[in-house]
């Protein structure tokens, strides 16, 4: 089982030349339980939503996969939007309409990994999480991904400061080249990861778009292409990278808190070439549809 904590929200996403929006059902942690039950991985999220028509929405799409969701606050006042404006580009702008507020976290039983990040970590939910994570990185991999949204996390002082407490706490962490051009303009990707080493996580992850993504343990980095793929939108793909990763690591039997500080080199390329893969799929799709383990495996071996 993986416990995956954070938002789910409905996306109401506009598209070059549209006259009328399209509501997708979304949020980073609700996209990476959705991916990794589409891998085919026990999943459950812990998140917020209300008793409303996109509530039911968030409820039919993510139990379709199989996504848990018994652990789950349905009581909210109402559920979560984001409004993403998708440019010529397939990158999409976001405006947010929620809150963050959970009493109690307790990852499902059995979790071989807790994750996550994204607006989670906001106040004043971000106190109740990382009191978990602090209580369950002893004996489970804890995974990030800041995702951060400057409209949300802004001031970006107070960013990094959340930033780098949550990355404390984990074993593995996530993130874009568009969250570290926000946090650290100007930085090299290879000085930020070293500093993030260097503060307890075993492994960092940095997707650089077409550039592909970035690897770096304390003992070796790597960098893998980007998989060829006509963009439809990026919508999803870092959640989807960040589900394969997951689920790659585990399949290889590095998902543990001995194994993944020793990460063999060539495992870990196999693991993020899969990882940019799913990545890529996503971004030849409308929204976060995230690929199943038969549509990855295919594109792997075609």
């Amino acid at each position: 089982m993986f416990t995956v904590i954070g938002e789910a929200l409905v996306d109401v996403v506009w598209r070059p030349g549209a006259a009328e929006p399209v509501e997708l059902v979304g949020g980073s942690p609700a996209n990476v339980a959705l991916g990794l039950a589409r891998l085919g991985d026990p999943a459950g999220l812990i998140t917020q939503y209300g008793p409303d028509e996109h509530g039911a929405r968030i409820v039919a799409r993510l139990g379709a996969a199989g996504v848990a969701l018994d652990r789950s606050d349905a009581g909210a006042a109402r559920t979560a939007t984001a409004t993403a404006r998708v440019g010529a580009d397939g990158a999409a702008a976001y405006e947010f309409d929620l809150a963050w507020a959970p009493k109690d976290l307790t990852p499902y039983p059995g979790s071989v990994a807790v994750h996550a990040g994204s607006l989670a970590t906001l106040a004043p939910g971000d106190a109740v999480l990382a009191d978990m994570l602090a209580g369950v990185r002893g004996s489970t991999v804890v995974s990030y991904d800041p995702n951060v949204r400057p409209t949300l996390h802004g001031p970006v002082e107070h960013a990094r400061d959340q930033v780098a407490r949550f990355v404390a706490l984990a074993h593995l962490v996530k993130a874009s080249a568009d969250d570290l051009a926000w946090l650290y303009p100007g930085e090299p990707v290879e000085a930020v990861a070293a500093r993030w080493l260097a503060a307890g996580p075993s492994l960092v992850v940095v997707t650089l778009g077409a550039d592909g993504g970035y690897l770096a343990t304390a003992g070796y980095q790597l960098r893998c292409a980007a998989p060829p793929v006509d963009v439809v939108d990026t919508v999803g793909a870092g959640d989807a990278c960040m589900s394969a990763l997951l689920d790659g690591l585990y399949r290889a039997g590095a998902l543990t808190l001995d194994a993944l500080p020793a990460l063999p080199a060539d495992t870990a390329r196999q693991v993020l070439h899969r990882a940019l893969t799913a990545a890529a799929i996503t971004c030849g799709r409308a929204g976060a549809d995230p690929p199943t383990a038969a549509e990855l495996a295919a594109r792997l071996a075609g």
